[in-house]
């Protein structure tokens, strides 16, 4: 008689997962035995990239957005993904609250006070360094990392993903069935579909792990400024662990008592730290700055977006190569992104859901930047803190608590701090959470939630391979490998917008499913 199968066999596909887990295990424990060495290989590598290809990934980010605005505002922005006659999920304020959770996260309390630093320190088009000018370049480069190209990188896989399992009804939510009108059962079936998902794995499980490492600062810096001790390893566990703790609760919840909540609540929370910051700290100086970082932003948007310093036969910029660098981070995260947005998109037209993508993060993303960054340029110009030395002689993290101390009531001001970046890194990682646990499931994910169980299971992992890599360093190595990683995430990203354009036409979507007026 056969036996049944584990309870874990029935909820994971192991043939994609433990390849995958496999490969990063494989990556990180030579790269951390000789940390120093395999950074030099990996930078070397990438820096040849950046090098080679800097005018490819600029004009990828382009196309993305070129062809988010086409799918919107065509006759494919007002396909249904879903039963038309079925209202979304989630209101709008909620629907944008979960995108903006996931697409700006814990990154924008991570950058948003100190990124124009690296700007005014080596600004681009022959200006000087740490000028008047270096520090609108500074801000207004800061809201351009967080503009339209990064989004549209970020979405465009989702119309394909979306319409397979809400349209088509596929059970399982992955690159290869998306892919499947384009290379056909066999490939999708067989190993060439199976590469196609563990590709996909690896880049989010590792970046998952990068996030979980990179993210601790925020909280463990602060922390230790509040209570004047030393970033310590076991302060940077317990720090991990309560902030597991909350990712894995809002995980097991799930998106609608979960996610959801948390990502609302937090919309508040934010807006509360930034309105503090403003009546307690310079509101006049953050308002008028902000304003001029906008209107500087807006009048070389077009120059940034196509900025290579081609002419510069010396060492490059800050701002081209870091571009570069943020497109190629982005690329790495994109699928992920896109997948759970795709999930999540349940009722919303092809258009709700590209232009929701691209505007509300991007919009939370120039006040954030505009308000810590311009309290950040504030201390610096009134020399209440020395900003652009701290972050050349120290660790740039050290910067942000000194900056929110100066602020009246500064110790309150560290703990909001501290709260809102905690719930941005807790929505971003058991977003992650989330959709890994939805790609790998047995389960028919156009009808179903993925299993909590697999869910917690996936929690685990990601934490565990992420204090390992803290301890024996090789969270470094990871993160150079984790980049490297969207350069074949950009050629799955083409095939999945074709694939998306494909089904539709084929079921003439645009005439049968759509809303009626």
């Amino acid at each position: 008689m056969k036996q049944p199968s584990s309870w874990s066999g029935r909820l994971i596909d192991y043939k994609i997962f433990l390849p995958s887990l496999l490969i990063i295990i494989g990556i990180c424990i030579p790269f951390s035995l000789y940390e120093a060495k395999s950074l030099e290989l990996l930078n070397s590598i990438f820096d040849k990239i950046v090098d080679v290809f800097s005018w490819g990934y600029i004009w990828y980010a382009l196309f993305l957005t070129i062809a988010g605005l086409y799918l919107s505002f065509s006759k494919y922005g007002k396909v249904v993904l879903g039963n038309p006659a079925e209202k979304p999920k989630f209101n709008m304020f909620e629907y944008a609250s979960i995108l903006i959770a996931m697409g700006v996260g814990s990154t924008i309390m991570r950058t948003g006070m100190i990124q124009w630093t690296q700007v005014a320190l080596d600004p681009p088009f022959g200006v000087s360094p740490e000028s008047q000018d270096a520090l609108l370049w500074g801000n207004a480069y800061s809201m351009f990392l967080w503009g339209f190209q990064v989004f549209a990188i970020f979405v465009m896989a989702a119309p394909a993903m979306a319409y397979i399992i809400h349209v088509k009804k596929r059970p399982l939510m992955r690159i290869s069935e998306a892919c499947r009108c384009i290379f056909g059962d066999k490939f999708t079936d067989g190993i060439g579909g199976k590469v196609l998902d563990i590709l996909f794995l690896v880049s989010i499980l590792s970046g998952a792990a990068v996030t979980l490492g990179l993210g601790t600062p925020i909280i463990t810096y602060n922390v230790s400024a509040l209570l004047d001790m030393e970033v310590t390893f076991g302060l940077t566990m317990i720090v991990t662990i309560i902030w597991v703790l909350l990712f894995s609760v809002s995980a097991y919840l799930g998106i609608e008592k979960g996610i959801k909540r948390l990502s609302t609540f937090n919309m508040y929370l934010a807006a509360g730290l930034g309105v503090f910051i403003l009546i307690a700290g310079p509101g006049i100086f953050i308002l008028d700055y902000f304003t001029d970082s906008v209107g500087h932003l807006m009048q070389n948007y077009l120059q940034l977006s196509f900025y290579t310093d081609s002419l510069n036969t010396g060492s490059t910029t800050h701002v081209q190569s870091h571009m570069v660098f943020w497109f190629a981070y982005s690329a790495t995260w994109a699928m992920l992104h896109s997948i759970f947005a795709a999930k999540i998109s349940k009722g919303r037209t092809v258009k709700e859901m590209i232009l929701t993508y691209l505007l509300a993060p991007t919009m939370l993303s120039w006040i954030a930047t505009g308000i810590l960054g311009g309290l950040g340029v504030d201390r610096y110009l009134s020399g209440d803190v020395k900003v652009l030395d701290m972050v050349q002689n120290q660790e740039s993290m050290t910067v942000i608590p000194e900056i929110l101390m100066t602020l009246p009531w500064g110790s309150i001001a560290i703990i909001a701090f501290v709260i809102v970046s905690m719930i941005f890194l807790t929505t971003t990682l058991d977003s992650t959470t989330y959709t890994i646990a939805a790609y790998t499931s047995k389960r028919d994910m156009s009808k179903m939630e993925p299993s909590r169980n697999l869910r917690i299971i996936v929690a685990a992992i990601i934490t565990t391979v992420a204090l390992i890599l803290m301890q024996i360093g090789g969270l470094a190595p990871l993160e150079v490998v984790s980049d490297l990683m969207g350069l074949p995430i950009i050629i799955i990203q083409f095939l999945t917008i074709y694939a998306a354009k494909k089904m539709m036409d084929q079921d003439k979507a645009w005439i049968h499913n759509v809303r009626e007026k």
